[in-house]
């Protein structure tokens, strides 16, 4: 049986068939959440639940704390950006934890911000320090991966592009909505990672639709390699990369090639000309859905709903 928690501005809740039950803890952040585990499982035969629609939820991984990403996780997404799957370097960016929101926040593209892009992502959340130089093992990940959350990697892909960095472009305010459920996993559940299908809706339009066994790098590679260089601690939040259908997609060989002959400030000119046109950036009030879940609905991660906005 999973612990899927959420979050309101004042307490923790345990999510159960017949409603949401209060959390009896002091925990403020989601650290001292995963380590008042006896709080949690407690709730399971807790009373007075209410119903999870009269809950303001946000989101249930707290600031601050690091929050690392994978780059060009999926083979489907490898292919549609023109690259080889198989030849696909494991990397990794930052994101500023101040872009973390709450599952039904709007989503706020600044005002300089043209192309506004979105990427469904499976995020681990840590139970435990990480210091640098650990050596991981397979049998460690249960206790380094205590839970799992919904995440959408929101990008300024006009911003990301021609300074050729993801740190600004991923990280204002609200491109990281997470949530709503932090699932906290038992015994064996972890086993199922691959089995999690990754979906993503504009408008009631299916735009990405892929299960986790389309990522080239796992969590147990992706934290071998992170541990060499990144010390990471109990709450910190890794994304895990994304699958075909975004927005932004590699142009044809051809274009590619000619592309590259030109001068960078004519061929960042051409390509946002195109790229103006594809109708699938984001729009002033557009709506996101996302959801991550087994197929069966034994692990599920819940559903995100939320609005575009843009800015004057």
């Amino acid at each position: 049986m999973t612990l899927p928690v959420l979050r309101t501005v004042d307490a923790w809740w345990l999510q159960r068939p017949d409603g949401a039950v209060r959390i009896a803890t002091d925990a403020t952040t989601t650290a001292e959440l995963l380590a008042d585990r006896d709080a949690v499982i407690a709730a399971r035969d807790a009373g007075d639940p209410v119903p999870v629609t009269d809950l303001a939820l946000v989101s249930p991984v707290t600031a601050p704390c690091r929050v690392v990403a994978q780059m060009a996780n999926y083979a489907s997404h490898a292919k549609d950006a023109g690259m080889d799957p198989g030849s696909v370097p494991l990397a990794f960016f930052r994101k500023a934890s101040g872009s973390i929101s709450g599952p039904t926040d709007d989503i706020v593209r600044p005002a300089h911000v043209a192309l506004l892009d979105y990427e469904v992502e499976i995020g681990l959340v840590l139970g435990r320090e990480v210091p640098v130089g650990t050596e991981v093992a397979e049998s460690d990940l249960p206790g380094m991966v205590a839970a799992l959350v919904v995440t959408n990697d929101v990008s300024a892909r006009d911003q990301q592009l021609p300074k050729t960095q993801f740190y600004e472009s991923k990280s204002y305010p609200t491109f990281t909505p997470t949530g709503p459920v932090l699932l906290i996993l038992e015994d064996g559940e972890l086993a199922r990672f691959t089995e999690l299908r990754l979906r993503l809706w504009v408008n009631g339009e299916l735009r990405q639709d892929q299960p986790a066994s389309d990522m080239i790098y796992g969590p147990l590679a992706a934290f071998r390699a992170l541990a060499r260089f990144q010390q990471l601690a109990p709450g910190d939040l890794l994304l895990t990369g994304t699958p075909v259908g975004t927005a932004l997609s590699a142009p044809p060989k051809p274009i590619e090639v000619i592309g590259s002959l030109l001068p960078p400030a004519t061929k960042w000119r051409i390509f946002f000309a195109k790229q103006a046109k594809n109708p699938r950036y984001l729009q002033d009030g557009d709506l996101v859905e996302v959801s991550i879940a087994t197929d069966d609905g034994a692990i599920d991660l819940g559903s995100q709903r939320t609005r575009v906005r843009w800015t004057a």
